[in-house]
């Protein structure tokens, strides 16, 4: 036996007798712990997408502003590409941030990453333009950029496994699905003030000094997150862990590859499908509609505004029906809808009405809005307790660096030398398909139970009777982690 197969076996023993659950086991979730979780994540995550967000929204200007010896669509790709630069770090930020989740606890690394997010984005508002410094601006744009990233590389898979250890097993899909109604209310106002800034300023102002101003609110806004996040409490299975955890030491990085190294690819799979939609439709969707469609800015960003607002409520109407089919269902309906109609969705979105545009645009928002309310809760499912933060972080950022945040890179290059304005339509149908395969195939639905390493979560009291009369059912996963080699 070896080293690793000894430390596996001293950390995970088998059990193949019946699993003993007493009461004391259970987790009863105090309802307004619970909501005050969901909301504190939730309005943090809000407060990093809109820092984050405002770039894409200020893509085109940022490319005059920043690139001014390019032109048209060139310029548009080095803008993006300046995007893109964030995501190389953000592999880094997630395994940091990641292990030390699993080590110092779920909450303090949440307050670390949003003050490091508002420093950054106000960091970029303070930098002089190309024409008063030259390449200079450029390159203190991208390591702007680069904090910006590695901070976030901690803070989605922070936030969804914070949320998802908070609520109760029964209703993680609905809460959970309260992150990503964060990430669209910051995106709302990230893009609603550039929309209005773009109204009241014009182009011309916009490019001298406008583009600043949203970077700016970064500041009292990341105090306000920090306050919030700097007062929750820790989540209950994380502090069940440590109380279990005796003399283990926490899994390193070289177990989790190792150990998890197949849950680890699934993952990147459904997080690539994840977030090339959902770079498509709230980052890429604004600059197509201007710089191919030839829009006006403020027009496109008001159709994009509109439409995140509406998907707000199908956001959470996607976590409640997955709490009762199934987020598997819900992941795999949207999946089916994507491969379908994700052509006639650009089809309209060329058609240059704007009754057309905005119809094929829900359609995609639809799509994108069954994965945003389901993954928050599946995700973090995919991993036990111990490694939930880290892996989660690696798993996301790696699949996010490579595909989502070069979406909007990879869709302009792509338009630009094929002249072909249907690529958008022709990646998400891809993703649909590779999508389609591994969730069916590979990700089990845990809706509804307890999370994998975990003790059950109920709501109160009244359903402890219940998780009793059904131990094993209750202990699903120590079946599965008996099966492991």
């Amino acid at each position: 036996m070896t080293e690793q197969e000894h430390h596996k076996k001293k950390r995970f023993p088998r059990r193949k007798s019946k699993p003993r659950l007493d009461e004391e086991d259970i987790t009863v979730v105090d309802p307004d712990v619970a909501k005050r979780a969901v909301m504190a994540t939730a309005l943090g995550n809000a407060m990093e997408w809109f820092d984050f967000g405002i770039y894409s929204y200020l893509a085109v200007t940022i490319g005059k502003v920043f690139f001014p010896e390019m032109t048209g669509g060139v310029q548009l790709i080095y803008a993006f590409a300046t995007f893109a630069v964030a995501f190389i770090a953000r592999p880094l930020g997630g395994i940091l941030f990641g292990m030390l989740g699993d080590r110092w606890g779920r909450k303090r690394v949440l307050a670390i990453t949003l003050i490091l997010m508002a420093v950054s984005t106000l960091s970029i508002g303070l930098i002089p333009s190309y024409a008063s410094i030259g390449s200079t601006a450029t390159l203190l744009l991208l390591i702007a950029r680069l904090v910006q990233g590695f901070s976030t590389g901690g803070e989605y898979a922070g936030a969804m496994t914070f949320i998802a250890e908070s609520t109760p097993d029964k209703k993680r899909g609905v809460m959970a699905s309260g992150l990503e109604v964060g990430t669209l209310i910051g995106y709302v106002a990230g893009a609603g003030l550039v929309t209005l800034l773009t109204f009241l300023l014009g182009p011309k102002g916009m490019v001298e000094w406008g583009w600043r101003i949203p970077f700016w609110i970064a500041a009292p806004l990341g105090l306000i997150g920090f306050y919030l996040r700097n007062h929750l409490e820790e989540t209950p299975a994380f502090e069940a862990m440590e109380e279990a955890r005796e003399e283990n030491e926490p899994i390193s990085i070289k177990e989790i590859f190792v150990s998890y190294w197949k849950t680890l690819v699934i993952g990147m799979v459904v997080v690539f499908f994840y977030n090339v939609v959902n770079y498509m439709v709230l980052s890429y969707m604004p600059s197509h509609l201007s710089a191919v469609l030839g829009y006006g800015e403020t027009k496109g960003l008001l159709l994009i505004v509109i439409v995140m607002v509406i998907m707000i409520p199908i956001v959470i109407l996607m976590g409640y029906f997955g709490d009762r089919i199934g987020a598997k269902r819900i992941v795999q309906g949207g999946l089916i809808g994507l491969i379908f109609l994700s052509l006639p969705s650009f089809w309209l979105i060329g058609n240059g009405a704007v009754g057309y545009v905005f119809l094929g645009l829900m359609m995609l928002a639809v799509f994108s809005s069954t994965f945003q309310g389901s993954m928050p809760s599946l995700l973090p499912s995919l991993f036990y307790t111990e490694v939930r933060y880290g892996a989660l972080a690696i798993t996301y950022n790696i699949s996010a660096s490579i595909f989502g945040g070069t979406t909007p890179l990879l869709v302009s290059w792509l338009i630009n030398r094929t002249k072909d304005q249907l690529v958008p339509a022709y990646y998400l149908i891809f993703a649909g398909v590779v999508g389609m395969i591994v969730v069916t195939y590979f990700v089990k639905d845990t809706s509804g139970k307890s999370l994998r390493g975990s003790p059950p979560a109920v709501a109160g009291e009244h359903e402890i009777e219940e998780v009793l009369e059904e131990p094993e059912e209750a202990l699903w996963w120590r079946e599965e982690k008996d099966k492991e080699p």
